[in-house]
């Protein structure tokens, strides 16, 4: 029988717009117990947008944390009160590339770093590419004034991820779904279905 992992006490320790960071005490497997650190994290969706001649949209993003530029694809935080992830996804489909998609299928959901953070990531397939306009108010700022967008042939972009080209992890999961995709067509689950 797996052991039940109790709470036996938490405290906020910082409270951020992104992440907040709370020290919780865990009963431990043969008694004691132990202090574990656990960032909370609203969430977020990435995009594998898929064109038709199967390139995969890329973003070129700089990303402080690592202090470098990052091959990705489109992704957003899910920092809207009462938006559906899906819809999330096509806003940020929006905002960062400017396009929209007719076809929008579930790839994954996976938790990037389980040992300390909460954060659920949603990817999706998106395919039936078209060109829209940015959503009205919104604005490029900051690291997105600097995005550089590409449009990868799928299978050069898989080898992106073996040769270290693609670091960003949801970037690398989403570019070896799509091609696993493309590849044995694996039944999707709903939209709806996190």
């Amino acid at each position: 029988m797996a052991h039940d992992y109790e709470v036996l006490g938490t405290e906020t320790v910082y409270e951020g717009h992104v992440v907040t960071l709370r020290l919780d005490t865990v009963a431990m497997p043969g008694g004691g117990e132990s202090v574990r650190e656990v960032v909370r994290h609203g969430g977020a969706v990435g995009i594998v947008a898929l064109d038709d001649q199967d390139r995969v949209v890329m973003i070129r993003q700089y990303r402080h944390p690592v202090a470098a530029h990052l091959w990705e694809v489109p992704a957003g935080l899910l920092d809207v009160d009462g938006e559906a992830p899906v819809d999330a996804a096509r806003r940020e489909l929006a905002e960062e590339v400017q396009l929209s998609a007719e076809r929008w299928s579930l790839l994954t959901t996976h938790h990037p770093s389980p040992g300390f953070c909460d954060e659920k990531v949603l990817l999706y397939l998106a395919e039936g590419l078209s060109s829209v306009d940015r959503p009205e108010g919104f604005v490029v700022e900051h690291e997105e004034a600097d995005m550089t967008v590409q449009r990868v042939p799928l299978a050069q972009a898989v080898q992106w991820v073996f040769d270290g080209t693609i670091r960003n992890s949801l970037a690398a999961i989403g570019v070896l779904a799509a091609a696993q995709v493309r590849a044995t067509a694996p039944q999707l689950r709903p939209l709806d279905a996190v």
